[in-house]
């Protein structure tokens, strides 16, 4: 049987938290989260006509290793907005990802776009944090919580005024995610288990996934063809950061993937 990479990860993840409280109290971060500028519309960004993009900054991942390490967030972030996408998410996961949430700061500063905090969010710190950096939205993963912690993430968020993208990987998490109220539903391709990837994954569950909540297929879409896969099979939003960072042009890509 293959590790549990999602509980290794999500162990160590309360062991960060643990410390980032030490240095910063969870009063004064929820002060900073409550003083930060009014969130911008992540929600309605994914409900336009069409296909939405929500396109990635990371420079590595555990499966890949490095990907893009001499990333220089504002720039990468403002190709994405000329070129099109409709979001912005940035990893802030430092040990897997070589991300921080300074990323997420920069890219607030740089574009006017929604940014989702991409990490793996196991403790309502995280949710403050995210608000206090800049975050728009944030994700929460169904396989990292048990349901009375989703659904109060959820409910935190929302008090904060942010949306939140509910990760699932299978129609049993599905359900969980649609019982705790999710309006934004992410099905993602990689198993965060063992790392495998296929598009199968998010085909299979979109049928499961009610039209009033929008649909954003993840992991694993590279080509134009990939997208017009997930469209037909009824998702809002797509959320690609490998092959636009590999590319060697940003923004042609983006305009590919969008069939611009």
């Amino acid at each position: 049987m293959p590790p549990d990479i999602l509980a290794e990860i999500c162990a160590r993840k309360r062991g960060e938290v643990a410390d980032a409280i030490e240095s910063r109290s969870l009063d004064a971060i929820e002060t900073d989260a409550r003083a930060a500028p009014l969130p911008r519309d992540f929600a309605a960004a994914l409900e336009a006509p069409g296909i939405s993009l929500v396109a990635e900054i990371k420079r590595a991942s555990p499966s890949k290793g490095e990907i893009a390490p001499d990333l220089e967030v504002s720039s990468i972030a403002g190709a994405y907005e000329e070129a099109g996408a409709s979001a912005i998410s940035v990893l802030t996961d430092e040990a897997g990802f070589a991300g921080t949430l300074a990323d997420l700061t920069a890219a607030r500063e740089s574009v006017s776009l929604p940014l989702l905090r991409k990490d793996f969010i196991v403790d309502p710190y995280q949710v403050f944090e995210a608000r206090a950096a800049g975050a728009d939205a944030i994700l929460l993963i169904v396989g990292a919580l048990d349901q009375r912690d989703l659904e109060s993430m959820l409910e935190l968020s929302q008090d904060l005024g942010m949306a939140s993208l509910v990760e699932v990987h299978d129609g049993r998490e599905l359900g969980l995610a649609l019982d705790s109220g999710a309006s934004i539903v992410g099905v993602n391709n990689r198993d965060l288990r063992t790392f495998e990837v296929s598009l199968t994954t998010c085909i299979g569950l979109a049928d499961q996934i009610p039209s009033w909540v929008l649909g954003v297929a993840e992991s694993g879409i590279s080509t134009r063809t990939d997208v017009e896969l997930v469209e037909s099979a009824g998702y809002d939003a797509i959320l690609v950061g490998e092959s636009l960072l590999i590319s060697g042009n940003v923004e042609g890509q983006v305009h590919e993937l969008l069939g611009r």
